[in-house]
């Protein structure tokens, strides 16, 4: 049965308030992971800002191993939606965008589950501590909601186009200046394995994907710029520089 007067009643428009901030170690949108978990050692923080900034309204929370973060993609607020979009997978192909990720919604809206490793209190402010994300610094957060493992994973879910995460399975080495800089981290191990893991998620844009590719990248994480290459035999990682100093000739983007 159509009931043509609830069909065809007018939808009243809603605005979102943000809720917080995250601070991550990404300072731009290239060389962030395209998922969640991709790379465990990702690590940011979501501060609850305004209102919303009371331990009471995380009360409980802590009970969560992982969280649901609904977000904004506040880089793409004023470049409005199309209905049709390339994925990286789609090799310059286009698909619909409900059927995909992509970032030029009607509403921006992104969500990443993500691991909750702690909440703190500071100064009466919940920080909450995550790991394993995908979210640019300073994106402002509309939403949190606990991830139940009875209702959120299903085992017989599936989805042809996007079956993996494409990770490379290649060595990842890093050169002698990559390394000496590394020994001046805090933590240089740390460090070290979030290179790693997002290098093995190949970042490049996908027509750049080619084993004799040869180019060299640069990506900012956290205050440095990582300049790398991939060919058919390994990941190389030859520079981390301060971002002050780092060369501009030498940074690729897709």
């Amino acid at each position: 049965m159509n009931d043509s007067s609830v069909t065809d009643s007018p939808i009243a428009p809603f605005q979102c308030q943000p809720i917080g901030r995250v601070h991550s170690c990404f300072k731009e949108k290239f060389g962030i992971p395209r998922q969640p978990g991709l790379a465990k050692t990702a690590l940011a923080e979501l501060e609850l800002v305004g209102d919303y900034a009371l331990m009471d309204a995380v009360r409980g929370l802590d009970r969560c191993s992982h969280i649901w973060v609904l977000f904004l993609f506040s880089e793409h607020l004023e470049r409005g939606w199309t209905p049709l979009v390339r994925p990286p997978r789609s090799q310059g192909g286009k698909m619909g965008v409900f059927a995909t990720r992509a970032t030029f919604r009607p509403n921006p809206i992104g969500m990443s589950v993500v691991k909750l490793d702690r909440i703190e209190n500071r100064n009466g402010t919940p920080i909450l501590h995550l790991s394993g994300i995908d979210i640019l610094d300073g994106t402002p957060v509309i939403d949190i909601k606990p991830y139940l493992p009875y209702a959120d994973s299903l085992d017989d879910a599936h989805y042809d186009y996007a079956a993996d995460g494409q990770k490379q399975n290649l060595r990842v080495r890093f050169s002698e200046p990559a390394q000496l800089r590394l020994s001046n981290q805090k933590d240089p191990a740390a460090f070290r394995q979030l290179i790693t893991d997002l290098l093995s998620c190949d970042p490049r844009p996908t027509h750049r994907r080619k084993p004799d590719d040869g180019r060299i990248y640069g990506m900012q994480l956290n205050n440095y710029n990582v300049r790398w290459r991939i060919n058919n035999e390994s990941i190389d990682v030859i520079a981390i520089d301060n971002i002050d100093n780092s060369a501009p000739t030498s940074y690729q983007h897709p």
